[in-house]
């Protein structure tokens, strides 16, 4: 399967906390608790999607700081070509991120895009990767709407994650739901309880995929080629280090194995299955598992 994936690529930080809410203290010593990595949705779904064997293409808008140096030597040790990032920004973007150890899965983000929600990516630079691709991911920046509707007249199936809204017709959003046939969201703002949500947004969008992650909960997703809704419960197998990255995670591996021929059922309980594994690990671009430790697992593991 190939891939054409545009969106952000950023340093994060991640910070474990005690816990929420953090109280004042002039200064604490969380040893091996802090790590700088290479991270944002585009460069962790790129090597979810590369660890899970699709061939991919990244495009992303980067500075010309050290922060990109660092991201240019990452994407060569990952075998990630950079011929699609564009060093276009003043700075490049940064992130920290503080996250409570344990289970829960509590985390705090604070994301510093710098003027990248200011650039556009030149269309007819990447119009030649997105006639190549079977699946065009592109994230809910900026830069990416000139590109949705060249992938849709391209005829490519287009899959979008517009992470936190609370409204049907949030306008950010708004465009990439309009163009999205496979669209994810998170529960963590919703109005409503998520089958209302679910059910507002395939009235309102054409969608052939609904899905909103629900944290330690699980999933719930609208399929339209059934007209139905389908809820998982999460797949607990322990471990949690952290979950930043998770959504990300399940996301890339509905989109592998749904488009790889699994029925949206069992794509959905592979993909719970790929992002337990992968919050066994800290960092959001961290410790994305094979298609065979997906299985080893799915082999034995029994979804309410």
């Amino acid at each position: 399967m190939k891939y054409f994936i545009s969106g952000l690529v950023n340093v994060e930080t991640n910070l474990r906390i005690r816990s929420f809410p953090v109280a004042y203290y002039p200064i604490d010593y969380p040893f091996f608790g802090i790590d700088s990595s290479i991270s944002g949705v585009g460069y962790n779904i790129s090597m979810a999607a590369k660890t899970l064997g699709d061939e991919i293409t990244l495009s992303t808008l980067i500075g010309k700081d050290n922060e990109a140096d660092r991201i240019r030597h990452k994407l060569d040790e990952s075998g990630i070509s950079r011929e699609y990032v564009f060093e276009m920004l003043d700075c490049t973007p940064v992130s920290i991120i503080l996250y409570e150890p344990g289970d829960g899965g509590r985390r705090q983000i604070y994301c510093d895009l710098k003027n990248i929600q200011d650039m556009s990516i030149d269309a007819a630079r990447v119009e030649s990767a997105i006639n190549a691709a079977d699946l065009c991911v592109l994230c809910n920046t900026n830069f990416n709407r000139l590109l949705l509707p060249m992938a849709k007249a391209a005829g490519k199936t287009i899959a979008t994650d517009v992470h936190v809204i609370s409204n049907i017709y949030d306008p950010f959003n708004r465009d990439f739901m309009e163009y999205a046939d496979i669209l994810f969201l998170s529960d963590e703002d919703l109005p409503v309880r998520p089958e209302q949500f679910l059910f507002d947004l395939k009235n309102a969008y054409n969608a052939k995929i609904i899905a909103i992650g629900l944290g330690g909960d699980g999933v719930i997703f609208y399929e339209r080629a059934t007209d139905t809704i389908t809820r998982l419960p999460a797949c607990q197998i322990g471990g949690v280090a952290n979950t930043v990255g998770a959504g990300d995670a399940l996301f890339t591996a509905f989109n592998h194995y749904y488009l790889n021929g699994c029925s949206a059922t069992e794509a959905m309980k592979r993909a719970e299955i790929f992002a337990a594994l992968k919050i066994r690990h800290a960092g959001g671009g961290a410790g994305f598992p094979t298609e065979q430790q997906v299985q080893d697992i799915y082999t034995n593991y029994e979804f309410k």
